[in-house]
């Protein structure tokens, strides 16, 4: 196989090998702990290979992360765009956020453990987009607000960040042989920022 090849034999891309490769390895010994050599072996290509769509280790780790946020924000523009009712749509867009968080979860607790690794530029990069997606979820809260859905007393900041902290906190203590299953956590965290939201909340 060379090293630019776009696919490999199992179907998957050069890419997606390096990428699942190199946050497993991150998981097991930590980014600095895993060597770039290590990473070309697990994933059964050349240097080059990696070097084809990865500058440096840190692209790697910078890229196994966004790649879930790019997901997620996508699959939350599709359902605030929906003609759902608007606490359906809040509902179901913390439901997603934290079933798909939790379905990553190694590349989440990778990231957020390493992130300070990498430059900076790389880490607002990152936060940005983050913050993105917190503003357009804090813009349906506030619709909602305006429009008499939802109480006021609490500013639609405040809810974003308190649930959205949670949120990402999954990673200190979410096991998938665990009781609940990523649907189910991400149920019950939706109800709860519901809850928060309406004076009589039912779904």
């Amino acid at each position: 196989m060379t090293g630019t090849a776009a696919e490999s034999g199992d179907g998957s891309t050069v890419r997606d090998r390096v990428l699942r490769a190199a946050t497993t390895l991150f998981a097991q010994k930590g980014y600095e702990g895993t060597s770039v050599r290590e990473i070309v072996l697990a994933a059964g290509v050349t240097k080059g290979g990696l070097y084809h769509y990865f500058d440096s280790k840190d692209d790697l780790l910078h890229e196994i992360y966004t790649r879930m946020l790019r997901v997620q924000t996508q699959r939350m523009e599709t359902i605030a765009a929906s003609d759902l009712p608007l606490p359906q749509r809040l509902h179901a867009i913390v439901v997603d956020v934290v079933a798909t968080s939790i379905a990553h979860l190694d590349e989440a607790v990778v990231f957020f453990q390493s992130m300070h690794l990498l430059p900076e530029r790389k880490v607002a990069q990152v936060r940005a987009e983050r913050r993105r997606y917190h503003e357009r979820v804090r813009e349906l809260v506030a619709e909602g607000q305006r429009a008499g859905l939802f109480r006021t007393d609490v500013p639609a900041d405040i809810v974003v960040q308190y649930h959205f902290g949670a949120i990402h906190r999954l990673g200190h203590w979410y096991h998938h042989d665990g009781p609940l299953s990523g649907e189910q956590v991400g149920h019950h965290f939706a109800n709860l920022m519901l809850a928060s939201l309406l004076d009589d909340f039912s779904l």
